[in-house]
């Protein structure tokens, strides 16, 4: 079966703002793109629209926020519901993957970066979409319907 080829869009969400980072199937490398502050249903339609047609994205990846041993939380729901409203708005499938510790990771890899409050601030969203897409990538672009426990 052939590889699958062209971008992905992972997001970090949230009900205020998203993390966006873009993703190469071929190659396996994600890369932060931006935060995008949600305002009200209509512009965040107009806003994933163009985002797909404009990088001529294959897919989205919506990130599930789970709990440790592996049971969705409200906020998984609420990714869940985000997820099935984004493909019905742009026509692209969705995948879901476990989210769990990206902020944190992107939090630690912020400080260590020297930056500001005000940067991390602006930049630990698309850095988790980033650590999620990479590693939603390095385990062979596959959905995690049911994320599992950590042991």
């Amino acid at each position: 079966m052939p590889q699958p080829r062209g971008k992905i869009a992972g997001l970090d969400y949230g009900t205020v703002r998203i993390g966006v980072a873009l993703g190469d199937l071929e190659t396996n490398l994600a890369g932060p793109y931006e935060t995008y502050t949600r305002r009200n249903t209509d512009r965040d339609a107009e806003y994933f629209r163009e985002l797909a047609t404009g990088e001529r994205l294959q897919r989205f990846v919506v990130g599930l926020p789970v709990h440790l041993d592996g049971h969705e939380s409200q906020k998984s729901r609420e990714a869940r519901q985000f997820g099935q409203w984004l493909g019905e708005i742009t026509g692209l499938p969705i995948d879901y993957f476990d989210e769990r510790f990206t902020s944190a990771e992107a939090e630690s890899i912020l400080l260590d970066a020297n930056l500001t409050k005000k940067r991390r601030k602006a930049r630990i969203d698309q850095m988790a979409a980033q650590i999620m897409l990479t590693a939603y990538l390095e385990a062979g672009a596959k959905s995690q319907e049911s994320p599992q426990g950590l042991d």
